[in-house]
């Protein structure tokens, strides 16, 4: 195939490389384009005119614009496990072999047999499904399987991803978003200061409008200017340069996170390294110079393949010399558009007419189209579009000056593309993902950026800026002004000035809705949003029926809930709703724009971050030597912890009595290093732990640790653990090994957004320490040995101390904290002397027989002395009271504390909730199952009442008998009680209830 083959090709021109054909399938149809086109580009030089289906009403649809803000040319490209559903073919760039298909259409996208519900749309306003499927209910699950086999784009791979992506941390002193005229002139005027400038623009080469622009700068080509400034920039070596790098979203404290797409343009798997990069990026200031998206006029059948935007058929032209169609007519609102229609007359083909809406129309360009033979008519617009598949004509009207109704009698032009311009949108997206409202400017007709919440700046055409030397001057001043602010001096030896020779524009008209001869909900579809098929008469519908709120309007319509996210419709809908109210587009207000500004792969957000490395292993310093000793592996919170360590050949409950045993009778040695560990800090400190848990913290002295119960907002335990106070204003909270991270977030979460007024800050530190506990009657002699700076002794060191020392000539933080009932130590060292320690406490406790034991053991010790393992013994229903821990509670009625209101519902002090006990079963040597049922009558029918169920369950060897704990409704008061078990297999089980200490309940082993 050539050039000649592609029937909407022009001879020469263009920005494309002509010596490097590229052929690629649509649809499984064989086409030729060429490097530096893209995908639509080469479909509309190929003679593509439908592209797409519509999503309501299957409607034919073809390309509208050339970038991010396309609606219809929604793609699926490739296949099999490296597929990418919902593409935009104005975004995608064009490599051999390529392959694409529609991503709606059955059997094609050509001839959609869905396509006879557009003939019905009319019966399916707003609202519909909602109005409609709901009755009779029965036939629900049967509308949904046809609503949704309707329903949705393009398909995700069932397969893995074949590619790899990554994530790179970034910081600069300014990053410049956008690489047009504002951007280079900024991210430039910013580098000449020494700045570190980091300059990102979705397009595959830097330029922006101006790579499609016939003005000159500084006397050279637009395109000349564009080199020689991008040239410049990569003297810099302070300068970073992103091309296809979309900004998608502007998050707090100036963090932006950018998608890189980095072999996308080559092939649909990247070859070598990864095919796309997320760079997350601090920057000290921010220039968002990502320029305007023209709006398209509104009117009767403007839905029709061959309806396009005025400033991308001339981007097609100029950029991609591609001219897709024969005859234009062009309406416009303004004298921009009015260089589509020269530069259509130029490549050589016919204009039919330019349609203004303005009643007297002036200046350069217009004088300009008027000497070329271009035939002008002012104060009219297209009111209808002609044809099905294809634009065959146009019906004009004359309009009056506000644009609202027709003057005269409507008449026919023959064309084959229709392009229109109403306008002129800036791309405020990223502003307003930093929390600044829009505001309308009726002299702009636009949203402008509102008052920055961050440090950033807009500049340009996205700034409301509709020149070219507007642009480039605002591109100076705030570049120099964002590199100021960082800390950087002006380049007075090198001044950045342009000039450039644009024509002079007059004023231009605000037309939303082009007024038809019907009313708008007789006339035919005048639509607002092409994917979703949001007409002007829907959102005039959403209106009557009280939907007067912009974003209760946008929900019930479905307006801009498309791919392109009311990029092009949703200032037009906008505009049309604020009329059926009749209320100004400012008092209407905009929809808000959230992260992400484009769609973002999920393997780009993921990077590194799947597999084995989702859910990554951590490792305790100790955990080699754990290995090499033999140790069974429980995982707990990430953690690879020592379940048990079997000798020879014993299995788990031989080893794990073996274990019990030896803690109670000698001493036993724990790895404990995985127990979370935040460090507090603060003037604030004392009162903010005092309102997480339920007892206080305010006169805890330093060296002295104390327990905690910490409870969500409706009375339910969250976590425990010990905190200590380590100096005046300093604490370490200790969490459970599970619940680190959460309680971390939820630290964070009361700090950040209820309490902003205490001073306080959190660092996790567990993987700082690494802890050994040494526990049982020989564990002061085991410590005495490797320790001599620290009295050891009940007195000077009693239960719930802590104490800085030296163990094994090793600086150390030991706590009097128990877990087991026991005189234990935990013994706190610098991770990277983890096992260092470890070997030391096990040479010192030779002659004890000290005895390494994991979880299985340490959770049969708790449980003999009733201690609860959050998560385990509770659910997120139970209350401290229920836990039979009402002591844990401070008895102060004034003092307040998360939860504490929720404790005194009725609910949660009614008898008959599920409260702590212990269970005795009647045969002494059977084993509850964690998870068994509790009846009160094992002879009960079924279904049978439930009371409760075990939490715990093991074999007591110190005991000699097993042991449970178990949740059971006013199981507190029903002591000596027996209950009753029924297991899956037919046995029922009876257990007495009992108290849930088992062991030393007078707990003075743990004291001596």
């Amino acid at each position: 195939m050539t050039t000649a083959d592609q029937v909407n090709r022009l001879e020469s021109g263009g920005r494309i490389h002509r010596e490097k054909p590229l052929s690629f399938t649509f649809d499984g149809k064989k086409m030729i384009g060429y490097e530096g086109d893209t995908l639509a580009s080469a479909l509309l030089a190929n003679g593509v005119s439908v592209v797409a289906r519509s999503f309501k009403y299957s409607r034919p649809r073809g390309i509208v614009g050339h970038g991010a803000e396309e609606p219809n040319a929604i793609i699926q490209l490739g296949e099999g496990n490296a597929t990418v559903p919902n593409l935009r073919a104005t975004q995608v760039e064009l490599y051999e072999g390529l392959q694409a298909t529609a991503v709606s259409g059955w059997p094609n996208v050509e001839f959609d047999l869905m396509g006879l519900i557009g003939i019905f749309g009319r019966l399916m306003p707003p609202g519909f499904y909602y109005k409609t499927f709901m009755r009779p209910q029965r036939l629900w699950m049967t509308y949904e399987h046809i609503i949704r086999k309707a329903a949705g784009l393009g398909k995700a791979p069932t397969e893995a991803d074949p590619d790899s992506y990554d994530k790179l941390n970034q910081h600069c002193d300014v990053l410049v978003v956008g690489a047009g005229p504002a951007g280079l002139a900024a991210a430039l005027t910013a580098a000449r200061t020494g700045a570190r400038v980091i300059i990102a623009d979705e397009q595959q080469g830097f330029g922006g409008s101006l790579l499609a622009s016939v003005l000159s700068i500084n006397a050279q080509p637009a395109a000349g200017w564009v080199a020689d400034t991008i040239d410049e920039l990569k003297s810099f070596d302070s300068v970073q340069l992103l091309p296809r790098s979309t900004v998608f979203g502007y998050y707090d404290h100036n963090f932006l996170a950018i998608l890189e797409r980095r072999s996308d343009h080559v092939g649909l798997t990247a070859i070598t390294g990864s095919r796309q990069r997320l760079h997350r990026v601090r920057a000290k200031q921010v220039v968002l110079a990502t320029g305007a998206i023209e709006r398209p006029l509104v009117f009767a059948h403007n839905d029709v393949p061959g309806v396009m935007l005025a400033s991308s058929v001339s981007t097609y032209i100029q950029r991609y010399a591609v001219i897709p169609g024969r005859t234009l007519l062009l309406s416009t609102t303004n004298d921009g558009a009015y260089q589509t229609a020269i530069d259509w007359h130029q490549a050589g083909r016919h204009v039919a007419a330019i349609v203004d809406s303005r009643p007297q129309v002036n200046g350069p360009l217009i004088e300009t189209a008027k000497q070329l033979g271009i035939h002008v008519i002012s104060g009219h617009a297209v009111i209808e579009a002609l044809g099905k598949k294809r634009v065959t004509g146009a019906i004009i009207a004359p309009i009056n000056s506000t644009g609202a109704a027709l003057t005269g009698t409507p008449k026919t032009l023959s064309c084959d593309l229709i392009a229109s311009s109403g306008g002129w949108s800036p791309a405020i997206h990223l502003s307003s993902h930093t929390g600044a409202k829009p505001y309308w400017d009726d002299k702009k007709i636009a949203f402008l950026p509102g008052n920055s919440r961050q440090q950033e700046q807009s500049a340009g055409s996205a700034n409301g800026c509709w020149t070219l030397q507007g642009c480039l001057q605002e591109g100076i001043e705030v570049g120099a002004a964002a590199a100021q602010k960082a800390g950087f001096s002006p380049a007075v030896d090198q001044p950045v000035d342009f000039h450039c020779n644009e024509p002079l524009q007059q004023s231009p008209h605000a037309l939303f809705l082009v007024p038809h001869p019907k009313s708008t909900s007789r006339a035919p579809s005048q639509f607002v949003d092409l994917q979703l098929d949001v007409t002007a008469a829907a959102i005039e519908l959403a209106a009557r029926e009280g939907y007067e709120s912009v974003e209760h309007a946008k929900r019930y319509t479905a307006m801009g809930f498309g791919t392109d996210q009311g990029k092009l419709g949703n200032i037009n809908g906008i505009a049309i709703l604020a009329n059926a109210l009749g209320q100004t587009i400012s008092e209407t207000g905009t929809t808000m724009f959230r992260p992400a500004y484009t769609p973002t792969t999920f393997g780009a957000i993921a990077g590194r971050d799947i597999g084995a490395l989702f859910d990554p292993e951590r490792y305790t310093a100790m955990h080699r030597w754990h290995q090499e000793h033999g140790a069974t592996w429980e995982n707990v919170g990430q953690w690879k912890r020592p379940w048990y360590f079997p000798q020879q050949s014993e299995h788990m409950h031989e080893a794990v009595n073996r274990e019990c045993l030896a803690v109670r009778n000698s001493v036993g040695i724990l790895d404990a290093s995985t127990l979370g560990k935040i460090d507090i800090q603060g003037p604030d400190a004392a009162e903010f732990i005092t309102r997480i848990y339920t007892n206080s913290y305010l006169k805890l002295a330093i060296g002295k640790c104390r327990y905690g119960v910490m409870l969500k907002e409706d009375g339910m335990i969250f976590d425990d653990g010990v905190t200590a106070c380590l100096a005046e204003n300093h604490y370490l909270m200790f969490t459970t090994t599970g619940g680190a991270a959460g309680v971390l977030a939820w630290l964070e979460l009361w700090q950040q957004t209820e309490w902003p007024d205490l001073q306080v800050y959190f660092t996790s530190v567990t993987d700082h320490w690494a802890t050994a506990t040494v526990t049982g009657p020989n564990a002061r002699k085991v410590i005495a040995k490797v320790c001599d700076d620290i009295d050891l002794s009940n007195d000077n060191f009693a239960f719930m101390d802590w104490r800085d020392g030296t163990v094994a000539e090793i600086k150390a933080r030991l706590f009097r904290i128990s877990f087991t009932g026991e005189l234990s130590y935990e013994v706190n060292v610098p991770a990277h002397y983890g096992r260092f320690i470890w070997e030391k406490l096990l040479e010192a406790g030779k002659e004890f027989d000290i005895t390494p034991y994991g979880t299985e053991t340490m959770h049969v010790l708790r449980a003999e002395k009733g201690f609860i393992i959050v998560g385990q013994d509770t659910d997120g229903s139970v209350t401290p009271h229920d836990m039979n821990m009402s002591w844990v509670i401070a008895k102060n009625k004034t003092f307040s504390f998360l939860g504490k209101r929720s404790l005194e519902r009725s609910d949660s002090l009614r008898d008959q909730r599920k409260q702590l006990v212990g269970l005795k079963t009647r045969e002494p040597q059977q084993v509850l199952p964690e998870g068994a049922q509790i009846v009160n009558d094992q002879n009960q029918l079924l279904p049978m009442a439930m009371q409760g169920h075990v939490t715990s369950s093991y074999y007591s060897a110190n005991l000699g008998h097993s042991i449970a704990l178990a949740v059971v409704k006013g199981g507190l008061n029903r002591l000596g009680e027996t209950v009753y078990c029924p297991l899956a297999d037919g046995r029922i089980l009876a257990a007495e209830i009992v108290s849930s200490v088992f062991y030393d309940p007078e707990g003075a082993r743990q004291h001596v």
